[in-house]
């Protein structure tokens, strides 16, 4: 049995010391390794991530930021309903808290939170949470020229 080798050190010194990372006048955004770690990344579908991320580059020492829905749109090049999907669920999970002109980008609560999914029941939950209900309410409101009003249907 050949010996027991010693144990491997791990260096940790940086590879380009010349380019470390500093607090600058600018801000410095951060994201705790337990975002990694405690599986928060592997938890948020890629459009949350990118919508988190964006959050945190953008938000002040508070996590506090004032982008609008058209900017961040426009620059996570994302449609407007993918936006609303990422934002809501950032909010059910407990990452950030929007009070309909700022975000916040919250403390990571203990572990990652799944939303929760609930049977659609009522003509309410339908309007509010079906996506299929939502278009068809919509196009309803908004018939295309040339369609009798109303119904939707084209010509």
């Amino acid at each position: 049995m050949p010996p027991p080798r010693p144990p491997q050190v791990i260096r940790r010194d940086p590879i380009r010391p010349e380019r470390l990372r500093r607090i600058g006048p600018d801000g410095f955004a951060f994201v705790p390794n337990r975002f990694l770690r405690d599986g928060f990344f592997g938890a948020l579908r890629p459009a949350e991530r990118e919508l988190y991320f964006l959050l945190v580059l953008a938000g002040d020492r508070h996590g506090v930021s004032f982008y609008h829905y058209d900017t961040l749109c426009s620059l996570l090049r994302m449609e407007l309903e993918t936006y609303l999907h990422a934002r809501n669920a950032l909010i059910e999970r407990d990452l950030i808290a929007f009070d309909g002109t700022r975000f916040q980008v919250l403390a990571l609560p203990e572990q990652p939170l799944t939303p929760a999914t609930r049977e659609l029941r009522t003509p309410e939950d339908f309007a509010e949470h079906d996506g299929a209900t939502i278009r068809a309410t919509l196009r309803r409101s908004f018939p295309r020229s040339g369609t009798e009003s109303g119904n939707g249907s084209a010509p």
